[in-house]
């Protein structure tokens, strides 16, 4: 089905209609049409025209007006000020707007058929270590952003780029070679608890071998040379160590609510065999010099606090690669080879000034042309209430695990408060806490800019009242609740009915989501999802409180309000699902 023209893209195309006709000597012109508290929308391009035209802005104005013929669309047209325009819309036009959007299964939000290919780079744990709050922003705003690009129609390319490489593995893989049996599970099917107890273990017993006996000391390091080199042994054992911690990984993201598929986690081993040659095009081409005997990228706006240049190091003077070799042999594979035309990577905002100078080196390479678009979706860092770094009271990093299983536990009480009202099962108590706990946590974070840090506030968090995801879910439920109430009564638009203003606005914001999602998507900015669907859901609230749907004076105006209400539950869900959150149909 073919997309649905928005009120505002019918209005800017009457007026432009409009401005061709009545002033052609203006050429072709932007109304600057805009949404309004003064009316439905509001036009401001008069002004610039009369400036091009040496003409009164409000005569000019006026003329545009007369120009305009009557029809179903446009109720009343206002000159105002200097030569603006006041643009009130027809409750049919609304409706039957509405209407249109509601006889398409995507609400009328385009889908793009040759859109382009976006490697997006999100959710990169390490490789025998515990996820930690820091872990939670790239994970969840990533697969906001994955689902909504594909939704808009873009190709999406995931990519976990894992920590699994590096000076660390030689302690471990030497630890695990003189104790063989520490990896070993009590049983067949493994949980990722089990898996990261028995991860743990052996790092601190390694670490403190590694820290107390010189000789393991030297084995340690002796293994991490093997491992470079490709050492058989060696490469099946640290294939242990990244198998556990799949089995770990996969679990929490299991309960964060998110798909993670294997051939997706491509880890820096995956670009091993790519560093040599990386460098040695660096070298060839003189987009990298030596400095000190380390292969370097150096930048006229890059410097240190003692004025001297800062370089990006690829290869280290010891021979070993820095990270940005890898990550420039990703791009070189992730354009190359995936056929990539937008590269975005949701990374920590404290990681900026290295991703600048790799893509700035990667365009001097000629690896990235100007057909290929770059974006660092730079997140800022969870904060405690006290408003500083999330901390446990020892003073340690917060385990993400915990994290989830005190919001999951919080909002399992908030559900239970409610459940004998609603008639909810245990299973469905149990259920629906798990999906408001954790939309929870999602939703504050999608809800702030990704830039911002935020305050993680548990008790916030699962507020029925306020900005939070719980507002949104209740809202939902809300709407299937009088819908299964409706009996015979169906939803149903009728275009000759005037509209209540608070069915008005909720009709004006409803047609504003394909256009919302089409900004989300181009500048990659999730918490403008999350902040439409909380205006959504506060529209609801208003038209609820004043307009009754049930106990509506006609049929005709029951079954319009009641498919107001559907399409604002369809809308919220589908917003909903996009961010990654689950909607219960009983709450």
């Amino acid at each position: 089905m073919p997309s649905v023209p928005s009120l505002a893209s019918t209005v800017q195309q009457r007026l432009a209609d409009a401005l061709s006709a009545a002033l052609p000597e203006a050429g072709p012109a932007d109304p600057l049409l805009r949404r309004s508290d003064r009316a439905d929308f509001q036009a401001n391009g008069i002004l610039a025209i009369a400036k091009k035209l040496k003409g009164n802005p409000r005569e000019l104005a006026t003329q545009l007006v007369a120009a305009i013929p009557a029809n179903d669309v446009l109720k009343e047209i206002e000159v105002s000020g200097p030569g603006f325009l006041n643009i009130t819309i027809t409750d049919k036009a609304i409706t039957e707007t509405l209407a249109a959007r509601a006889a398409d299964d995507r609400l009328g939000v385009p889908y793009a058929e040759n859109a382009g290919t976006t490697v997006i780079d999100y959710a990169q744990p390490n490789v025998a270590k515990e996820m930690h709050v820091g872990h939670l922003r790239s994970a969840v705003i990533g697969d906001a952003m994955v689902r909504i690009l594909e939704f808009e129609g873009e190709k999406v390319v995931r990519r976990h780029h894992i920590g699994d490489w590096g000076t660390q593995f030689g302690m471990l893989i030497q630890y695990l070679m003189e104790h063989p049996h520490e990896l070993d599970h009590k049983s067949g099917e493994v949980s990722g608890a089990e898996a990261i107890s028995l991860l743990n273990r052996v790092y601190k017993s390694s670490r403190v071998l590694f820290d107390s006996d010189e000789e393991f000391k030297a084995r340690a390091r002796n293994r991490v040379v093997a491992l470079q080199a490709g050492d058989k042994e060696t490469l099946a054992l640290w294939q242990r160590f990244v198998d556990e911690s799949k089995i770990y990984f996969y679990s929490v993201f299991n309960k964060l609510d998110m798909e993670i598929h294997d051939p997706d986690v491509v880890g820096e081993s995956g670009y091993n065999d790519m560093l040599e040659e990386t460098c040695r095009i660096l070298e060839e081409t003189g987009v990298a010099v030596r400095s000190d005997g380390a292969l370097c990228v150096f930048f006229d706006d890059v410097k240190g606090p003692d004025g001297n240049p800062t370089p990006l190091i690829v290869k280290k003077s010891n021979g070993g690669y820095g990270y940005a070799a890898t990550d420039l042999s990703a791009i070189r594979d992730r354009v190359g080879n995936l056929g990539a035309d937008t590269l975005v990577y949701v990374v920590d905002a404290r990681q900026s000034l290295h991703f600048k100078m790799v893509f700035e080196t990667a365009r001097r390479a000629g690896w990235l042309t100007d057909k290929v678009k770059t974006a660092q979706l730079a997140f800022g860092t969870v904060l405690g209430k006290d408003g500083k770094p999330f901390k446990t009271r020892e003073g340690e990093t917060v385990r993400l695990e915990d994290l989830l299983d005190e919001a999951v536990e919080r909002a399992t009480a908030v559900v239970r408060e409610k459940a004998e009202k609603v008639g909810l099962s245990e299973e469905e108590i149990i259920e629906n806490g798990r999906y408001v706990g954790i939309g929870a946590v999602k939703y504050a974070d999608l809800s702030t800019s990704a830039a911002r840090d935020y305050k993680f506030d548990l008790d916030q968090m699962v507020s029925l009242n306020g900005d939070t995801s719980v507002y949104l879910q209740y809202a939902y439920a809300r709407i299937q609740s009088i819908l299964r109430k409706a009996g015979d009564a169906k939803p149903s638009a009728h275009a000759e009915l005037e509209l209540a203003p608070a069915e008005r606005a909720l009709g004006l914001h409803l047609d504003r989501f394909a256009e919302v999602l089409s900004e989300v998507a181009t500048a990659y900015e999730p918490h403008k999802l999350a902040a439409y669907l909380y205006q959504l859901a506060s529209h609801l609230t208003t038209f609820y409180d004043q307009c009754p749907v049930l106990k509506a004076e006609t049929p005709a105006m029951v079954e319009n309000r009641l498919f107001l209400c559907d399409l604002t539950g369809r809308t919220l869900h589908q917003g909903m699902e996009l961010l990654g959150i689950r909607t219960p149909e009983r709450l």
